[in-house]
């Protein structure tokens, strides 16, 4: 169906079927979505934005990933500092040419993740746009008052950790921007690019645990570490032999004679949790995670195991 018979008001209501508000909120259909506040909490708010040809392909998206793909990043944004979510808020700029068909398929992409978070669509906007897609999210979340993680606490001593493996996203992303073939392999690689997964229990227990500073990964722990040790006043030694990679990463590296640690420091887009906490902390936490390095005296990032200085994806 052409949107523009179903109307903002129309596509606007189709968007709403199967949200579920929680009680007490007021979401989709005022000039305002209400959340009430809880005694003890604080509330986190982050946004970001996706733009066709920066950060996705429409030639090799589908929707449903992309929709998926748009409201994960976000979400890993309240995982970071510890929280968890509340609620979204979603605006985009349509092209024409996207019809019903299209629109139905981002919001159960979009729709299926926020439901495994407990981040409800509360709002947010349409518009028209003359050529490229433009989407922009915003997402509350909320955690004790003053207990949710920072980026400038790290200290000397502490333990530089991860979530999980690092470079299968920017692995998905080389894959796909140099047409290469597409196994079993590059298409787990693939799937991790377009699917993330937010560490939202892995960041409440990481906090709980008494981490002193935490990011997720979106540019890269070359580019990522950075803002920490700048925030904190510090500086780090990473060990370039304890960063974990997939074994679907060392394949096609191996296959297509890239550089995995590149990928793994500077590819980004993972939305794995980089965290700093003292070793005693670290004890308490009880999922697997990897320990790469430590916070030490001065402001540089020191790489053991390589010459390189790795730097990570700018913006700009």
């Amino acid at each position: 169906m052409d949107l523009r018979k179903l109307g903002e008001f129309g596509l606007i209501e189709d968007i709403k079927q199967g949200i579920e508000v929680p009680q007490g909120y007021l979401g989709i259909g005022d000039d305002c979505a209400v959340m009430p506040q809880k005694s003890g909490m604080e509330t986190l708010v982050s946004t970001d934005m996706l733009i066709e040809g920066t950060h996705f392909l429409m030639d090799d998206i589908s929707a449903y990933r992309l929709g998926w793909k748009s409201a994960a990043v976000n979400i890993s944004d309240i995982a970071a500092m510890g929280g968890r979510c509340t609620g979204s808020f979603l605006s985009f700029a349509l092209p024409k040419g996207l019809g019903k068909e299209w629109t139905d398929e981002f919001f159960r992409g979009y729709k299926e993740i926020s439901s495994l978070y407990g981040c409800p669509l509360l709002g947010g906007d349409t518009t028209s746009s003359p050529d490229r897609l433009c989407i922009s999210v915003t997402v509350t979340g909320e955690a004790p008052a003053g207990k949710s993680v920072k980026r400038s606490y790290a200290a000397i001593g502490d333990l530089i950790c991860v979530t999980g493996n690092l470079g299968d996203s920017g692995c998905g992303l080389k894959i796909i921007l140099e047409g290469s073939g597409r196994d079993a392999d590059a298409e787990i690689l693939i799937a991790r690019h377009y699917l993330p997964m937010p560490r939202v229990k892995e960041g409440m227990e990481i906090a709980a645990a008494g981490a002193s500073a935490m990011m997720d990964i979106s540019d890269g722990i070359g580019s990522d570490l950075r803002h920490i040790i700048e925030a904190s006043g510090v500086g780090a030694e990473i060990d370039t032999s304890m960063i974990p990679l997939s074994n679907e990463l060392k394949s096609k590296c191996a296959e297509y004679g890239w550089d995995p640690l590149e990928l793994a420091i500077s590819g980004g887009e993972d939305y794995e949790l980089l965290f700093t906490i003292s070793e005693e902390n670290a004890k308490k936490i009880d999922f697997n995670h990897f320990v790469i390095g430590k916070i030490i005296s001065g402001d540089k990032i020191i790489w053991r195991g390589s010459e390189r200085d790795y730097m990570g994806f700018r913006h700009f």
